[in-house]
């Protein structure tokens, strides 16, 4: 045989290693993204059990119940409740609302008290 002959037959076997390797590394590959495609179609079930979930635990009527039995929480009385206008969170608080409020009271955010301590036009929230 002559030099060409193994030359040619060296780089024969190199060329054959390179398409068995080449070929290793695709299937590797595709395995890879057949797990990945696998692995996506498991978080997109998840992501729309976990939207149910959340539209679930989101209806008023059930947040309503489970705050009344578990909670022992009420809806407050008429008598209780303040609504806030625009126009009415702008108006200074009249002498009679400060003068119903006991000096004694602390004036916690959210509170009457705190309402007649922040002053005319401030809006701290729902008194108690």
């Amino acid at each position: 045989m002559s030099k060409t002959h193994f030359i040619l037959l060296a780089l024969l076997l190199v060329s054959a290693l390179a398409t068995v390797a080449s070929t290793h590394r695709s299937r590797k590959l595709f395995i890879a993204l057949e797990n990945a495609q696998a692995e996506q179609k498991r978080i997109e079930i998840e992501w729309g059990q976990l939207q149910l979930e959340q539209s679930t635990w989101a209806k008023h009527a059930l947040v309503e119940g489970i705050a009344a039995k578990q909670l022992g929480m009420r809806a407050p009385d008429a008598t209780r409740t303040q609504y806030v206008t625009p126009d009415a969170a702008r108006a200074p608080v009249p002498a009679s609302a400060r003068a119903a409020i006991p000096a004694n009271a602390a004036a916690a955010p959210g509170t009457a008290a705190a309402s007649a301590a922040a002053g005319p036009g401030a809006i701290t929230g729902a008194t108690p």
